[in-house]
């Protein structure tokens, strides 16, 4: 019987994962970042397979460097979804290829000290991801907000994945120095592929934020005279309020805070706690209420199908627009229309 080691199937499960993103169908770029991250955790399921499942002992040189590089591309891959920062250019970038330098570096001339490397790596990036997002889903200013909730949890696993590889590590450190290596492949061969599965599971949910390639540079930095720095909750919320009722702005499936900052011509982070501290709610939630409000609308009074209604209203998906009218309304769109639809037959 052939032996099929479980790294090996987490590589085929990670070839599945990068081929059914690439052929996602929508006009949006993919997140090349996140992409890589599938590519490098594959390969380095696949060489923990050869090494603990096959005796290969030569690719246990590849690995380090391949580990060096996944924690900044989930940073990268994040920092595509906030915006405005441009990580295309080359000195924003440099200072990242640290790791990667240190691990080989260590390689070469200080091997005691990999480990140490790789887990500090996995921690920096960790919490330096937290740390851009620590205001929450609106900090994902270019994600389409029908998409920022979901794609702003999905970012902090992936950032706690990171500080539970991190802890992987260490126990292998300690395996290594006071077990000799007792415990090794199985904390390479679970642990680590558990990982690298994790990861880039988190980084594929995370990957349908739908980055609508506005940069928020084009949303005012500074408020302008009409609404100064110091200008009232109130008065920003009746600007939001006026320019949802009368442009049905909302109804744009690609509307994200940078976008809603440039036609309302308030800085995004004036929005953004205006919203949070009159409403309580996230921008995300608060225009997905007015989505939901026109939907109940068109469910009570109309008879077109809850999937035209849906796209009508500025939803792209059935998995959000379900969830989000369960969060406002506690019921089902079909649910709904049962209760407060025409009594006719409808379409569904």
């Amino acid at each position: 019987m052939i032996f099929v080691p479980l790294p090996f199937v987490v590589t085929i499960l990670l070839a599945l994962l990068f081929v059914s993103i690439a052929r996602r169908e929508n006009d949006q770029p993919k997140n090349s970042a996140f992409m890589l991250l599938i590519i490098c955790a594959a390969l380095q399921s696949m060489l923990i397979g050869l090494r603990f499942g096959y005796g290969v002992e030569w690719v246990r040189f590849l690995s380090p460097p391949l580990a060096a590089v996944m924690a900044p591309l989930v940073y990268f891959g994040s920092l595509q979804l906030v915006g405005p920062r441009r990580v295309g250019k080359l000195h924003l970038i440099a200072p990242h290829s640290i790791p990667l330098l240190m691990v080989l570096l260590s390689m070469a001339f200080w091997p005691a000290a990999l480990d140490v490397i790789i887990i500090v790596t996995f921690l920096v990036y960790a919490a330096l991801i937290l740390f851009l997002l620590r205001s929450g889903a609106d900090a994902l200013r270019v994600t389409a907000l029908e998409s920022a909730g979901l794609v702003h949890r999905a970012l902090v696993f992936a950032a706690l994945v990171l500080i539970f590889s991190a802890v992987v590590d260490t126990l292998i450190t300690v395996d290594i120095a006071v077990m000799n290596a007792r415990h090794l492949p199985q904390l390479v061969s679970v642990g680590n592929v558990a990982t690298l599965l994790f990861l880039s599971m988190a980084t594929a949910v995370a990957s349908r934020g739908r980055a609508t390639g506005e940069s928020s540079t084009h949303a005012p930095t500074t408020a302008p005279s009409s609404l100064s720095g110091s200008a009232d909750d109130q008065e920003i919320m009746a600007n939001i309020e006026s320019l949802m009722s009368k442009t049905h702005i909302y109804r744009d499936a690609d509307l994200n805070l940078a976008r809603l900052a440039r036609r309302a011509v308030i800085p995004s982070r004036q929005i953004s706690g205006a919203i949070n501290r009159m409403t309580g709610s996230n921008v995300s939630q608060y225009v997905n209420g007015y989505r939901i409000a026109e939907a109940c609308e068109l469910l009570e009074n109309s008879t077109r199908s809850v999937t035209e209604i849906m796209f009508e209203v500025g939803f792209e998906t059935k998995s959000n627009f379900n969830r989000e009218f369960r969060r406002v309304t506690g019921v089902t769109p079909l649910e709904w229309r049962k209760s407060k639809g025409p009594t006719s037959k409808v379409a569904r």
